[in-house]
């Protein structure tokens, strides 16, 4: 127990930088909830006065005392009373939520754009091992959830305590002995609650993680659609979402049913205590010890009493659900983040494009992926990279953008080691065409002109010419104003490659990677693209991933990987004269 408390005050000390900028809302909504807490507690007793000037009428009617009869002027005075103090809570209670409102919101905000900035500054690793769907139920559901959790929460439990301390006073002048059964609820209840959130808040955590999983889940069944059905996957598919589901209902059950039952038991100890309290009360108004309205006021202070408990009860699922997500939403802000870029960093005024590798090696943790890699590359050369399927080619890319760093050895442009630069100033030397094409929602136009935002309307047209998708365009209804919709679906697979070729060209990089670059579209196409292509590269340093040999023949350098380790270099004729292992990969994409 001793050490879920340390845990818990961990977190929310986490927490506190995010709520300190707003300290005075939340102090304005405490103070706003101590007034509102105090004009509640002082009502019944002056509700109590009503029942007491009453009895005290009916009594001297009853004993036909000399102008005897209902008070009502007196009577009148205490209803304006209580109509100002109930003005008073209402008025304060209003306050007091938009402060809280005003005050969480502004503090989710700032929590939202520091998980964004967070991301923005996590290492590529981390989403090569983390689902894209955690990482985005993390910043939606756990958020939502955090922010909720302190809605309902914070006041309820600030009032709760008021409400507790000032009831405890207010029925110790009434009566101190039947107050002393007032006092057992509070230990009874703590009991109760510490017994159910024992049990309850790894289920919570279990619901949590198993929505994260959950939405990962749909992210990539959804994404993979039209291959789950070309497949026949449909059946499996559902199999794995059923049981993911499964899971969530069977964790969120046991949470919500293990939380529910603090109110009714904490409930059936008020219950128990009103019991107590009107049997001796009774015996105390007989012998004249208390007022009937006292009495009064004594049960309603119970109720009273009853009311913040069972609200904590009722709001323990919310509260241990909030824990649940703050403890997600910190793993993440805890998480390494990359190496710092160097402040300043090199900037390279006059770009050649000369590369050099420079004994390099590389692996993903335990697993050597780059040996020991040693070339030099002159600027404006053609460099192929080849090899089977896990040989480096697309860690060797990585490496060169920084998206990993090297375990040892140097990677140099024009002379100058890349970890003496910042990263934005690094990559904006490149351009890159990838085999799985990236577009976003919007019009042709807008995704061309994300090579480079500043590009005139007759630059974008002169890049969609130059890839050779110029007249594609002008086939579609609005041109290139038509929308992509958030998946392309509304374009072919090659047309969506020859738009990121497109804005590629735009860019007009220094260096060029592709990356199979042509595989998604026909052969027709892909020979006007390779003719569009070598004027591209004419002049700039280019790093082509190629998986069909046929399409490097002119390239200036081959760079053939096995292993994580260069085994061959040459031109396409020299590779082929050696009759090594580049021969034996060039043919046996031939053989029949």
């Amino acid at each position: 127990m001793i050490k879920k408390l340390k845990q818990a005050g961990a977190v929310l000390k986490k927490l506190k930088p995010f709520i300190a900028p707003y300290k005075w809302g939340f102090l304005g909504t405490v103070v706003t909830a101590v007034i509102s807490v105090a004009a509640m507690t002082s009502a019944p007793r002056i509700e109590g006065m009503i029942t007491t000037q009453l009895a005290k009428d009916a009594s001297d009617i009853a004993g036909k005392i000399p102008g005897a009869g209902v008070h009502f002027d007196v009577i009148l005075k205490i209803l304006l009373i209580l109509a100002v103090i109930y003005i008073i809570k209402m008025g304060t209670q209003i306050i007091s939520m938009f402060l809280l409102t005003n005050s969480i919101q502004s503090a989710m905000h700032d929590m939202r754009n520091a998980v964004q900035d967070k991301i923005r500054r996590l290492p590529v690793k981390y989403f090569d091992t983390h689902s894209f769907g955690d990482t985005l139920s993390r910043v939606t559901n756990d958020i939502d959830s955090v922010s909720n959790g302190l809605q309902q929460s914070f006041i309820q439990v600030v009032s709760g305590v008021l409400t507790l301390v000032l009831v405890l006073v207010m029925v110790f002048t009434i009566q101190p002995v039947m107050a002393w059964l007032v006092v057992l609820i509070i230990p009874v209840s703590i009991l109760i609650s510490i017994a159910v959130v024992k049990r309850s808040q790894k289920q919570f955590k279990a619901q949590q993680d198993s929505l994260g999983e959950l939405n990962g889940a749909i992210t990539e069944l959804y994404t993979g659609y039209n291959e789950i059905l070309l497949f026949g996957r449909q059946k499996p598919s559902q199999e794995r979402f059923r049981e993911i589901n499964g899971r969530l209902q069977k964790h969120a059950l046991k949470a919500q049913f293990i939380s529910s039952i603090m109110s009714p038991l904490i409930s059936l100890s008020v219950y128990l205590c009103i019991g107590g309290v009107a049997v001796s009360g009774t015996v105390f108004v007989i012998q004249g010890m208390l007022t009937v309205g006292n009495l009064q006021a004594f049960i309603r202070y119970i109720w009273q009493c009853n009311e913040p408990l069972s609200q904590v009860a009722q709001l323990s699922a919310q509260i241990q659900a909030a824990f649940a997500g703050l403890k997600r939403i910190f793993e993440i802000l805890d998480e390494p983040e990359e190496v710092p870029d160097p402040d300043p960093g090199v900037q390279l005024t006059q770009i050649k494009g000369n590369v050099e590798f420079d004994h390099v090696s590389f692996g993903y943790g335990d697993t050597p992926v780059i040996r020991d890699l040693d070339i030099k590359i002159k600027n404006g050369q053609m460099v192929a990279i080849v090899g089977p399927t896990g040989a480096g080619k697309t860690t060797i890319i990585n490496l060169l953008l920084r998206f990993y760093d090297t375990d040892s050895g140097r990677i140099l442009i024009d002379g100058v080691d890349i970890r003496t630069m910042k990263r934005e100033d690094l990559r904006s030397m490149f351009g890159m065409v990838l085999q799985d094409t990236w577009l976003f929602s919007g019009s042709i136009y807008e995704n061309i002109r994300y090579g480079r935002l500043d590009a005139r309307k007759d630059e974008v047209i002169d890049a969609a010419k130059t890839a050779n998708v110029h007249h594609f365009i002008r086939t579609l209804p609005k041109g290139y104003d038509m929308e992509i919709d958030e998946e392309g679906s509304n374009i072919s697979q090659g047309e969506k490659q020859l738009l990121t070729i497109a804005r590629a060209v735009l860019k007009d990089p220094k260096i060029l990677i592709l990356d199979e670059a042509t595989s998604s579209v026909d052969t027709r196409l892909e020979k006007m693209l390779q003719e569009a292509m070598h004027k591209l590269l004419a002049g700039r340093t280019s790093f082509v991933i190629a998986h069909r040999l046929s399409t490097i023949k002119n390239a200036d350098l081959i760079l053939v990987l096995k292993e994580g380790q260069i085994v061959e270099t040459g031109t396409h004729q020299e590779l082929l004269e050696k009759k090594g292992y580049y021969e034996q990969l060039y043919h046996s994409q031939f053989s029949v």
